[in-house]
């Protein structure tokens, strides 16, 4: 029976050295998990149970169990190379059928499509045409066309005016600098995109009361007044007449600009503008993406705006270590896995996304070479169970 026993010695230690060298083999692999080899010994039993004489029989491969730790993150610079940094996996869509992987080297297909470099499709969740992550839950796609232009709608304006200022009685008249204190401008844009020039005029017409004109750059001039009216600190109290200025532009239809004047004071210092902003932009071309920590996708346009594209999702499962693995670092969900738990990330214990990085190998090449060294001496020491079984053999063959 120790031949017996002693070769299944030797069997135990060849498939650890087969579980070694493949996790040697992987070192280098993008998203991969070590495996360990775990064994149980052999004994006979019958229905009365093992007596207590009863001599072991060997040892057997119980499971090849692949160990989840965390990878060492190595950045990349690449947009789509996308890592996780917690317990996480991302779903890819093969037309339909469900795996999981912790390789984040993504890329875009020909349309648009997120993508392994097996053609599998991130999934993630949607967004709607405002930018909305809705609770859909599909196949993520860049769309990397251009964005629409918006006509201005709003203006906020900021700024101090010089309380010291003499007041103006005669009539307004953008031509004459004589007839107002202070200018300022922006650029706004039309229905189409296009840019104009709006200029705010400002005129004292009294005590702690200002006329101010704006000229959208239609042809039709400047137009209001917008009067505002301050109180005896030189704080915003009131105002009155025109806030919302409409303007033609040729070709593009009227653009309404509302403008907020709450912010403007009127203290013993120098005209001041603090900021002038308005809503309105230009058509703009793709510049690239962008992944946040939540896993959101965003697309970078060349007039300064973004837009949220979907955001992606990750997975997590009861027991980790039960997924069937498929190769290309893949897993497939099992009954002895559990159902996954998808989430956003930073979710749900999921972990998060580092954008620009890839998830290195977890094998731990100097622990693996000594558990190469160990599984040699076993196999050795196996060898010389069954080479000195053999010499006993031979003594009792021997006898005369």
């Amino acid at each position: 029976m120790s031949f017996e026993t002693a070769l299944t010695g030797l069997h135990a230690a060849s498939a650890e050295l087969d579980v070694v060298g493949n996790n040697v083999a992987n070192s280098a692999t993008t998203g991969f998990k070590y495996a360990r080899a775990e064994f149980a010994d052999i004994y006979a039993s019958s229905n009365l149970g093992t007596a207590r004489t009863t001599v072991g029989q060997g040892v057997r491969l119980a499971s090849v169990t692949q160990q989840f730790t965390q990878g060492q993150l190595d950045f990349t610079g690449n947009t789509l190379d996308l890592a996780v940094n917690g317990s996480g996996f991302f779903a890819l869509s093969d037309d339909g059928a469900i795996s999981y992987t912790r390789n984040g080297a993504f890329q875009l297909d020909r349309d648009g499509y997120i993508v392994d470099v097996n053609g599998q499709r991130l999934m993630g969740y949607l967004a709607g045409s405002n930018g909305t992550i809705g609770g859909a839950r599909g196949e993520l796609q860049v769309n990397i066309g251009n964005v629409a232009p918006k006509a201005s709608a709003n203006m906020s304006l900021s700024a101090n005016f010089d309380s010291g200022a003499i007041a103006i009685t005669g009539a307004f008249d953008a031509t004459d600098p004589t007839t107002y204190h202070f200018t300022t401008s922006t650029t706004v844009y039309d229905a189409q995109g296009k840019d104009h020039l709006a200029t705010l005029y400002f005129q004292k017409r009294s005590d702690n009361v200002w006329d101010i004109y704006v000229d959208g750059d239609d042809g039709t001039g400047a137009q209001g007044p917008a009067t505002v009216t301050f109180d005896s600190d030189g704080e915003f109290l009131s105002v009155t007449g025109t806030t919302t200025f409409p303007f033609n532009y040729a070709g593009a239809g009227t653009s309404n600009i509302n403008v907020d004047f709450s912010s403007l004071t009127q203290y013993g210092s120098v005209f001041e503008v603090n900021e002038l902003s308005q809503d309105g932009y230009a058509t703009g071309q793709f510049a690239g993406l962008g992944v946040e920590s939540d896993g959101r996708i965003v697309a970078r346009f060349s007039n300064g705006q973004s837009q949220t594209l979907g955001q992606v999702a990750l997975s997590r499962f009861p027991s980790p270590a039960k997924l069937r693995p498929i190769g290309d670092t893949q897993w497939v969900e099992t009954f002895e896995s559990g159902a996954p738990v998808t989430s956003a990330p930073g979710s749900s214990g999921l972990g998060s996304i580092q954008g620009g990085a890839l998830e290195s190998s977890n094998v731990n090449l100097t622990e693996q070479l000594v558990q190469m060294i160990i599984a040699q001496r076993n196999y050795q020491a196996n060898s010389q169970m069954i080479s000195t079984q053999d010499q006993i053999t031979q003594e009792v063959l021997n006898i005369r």
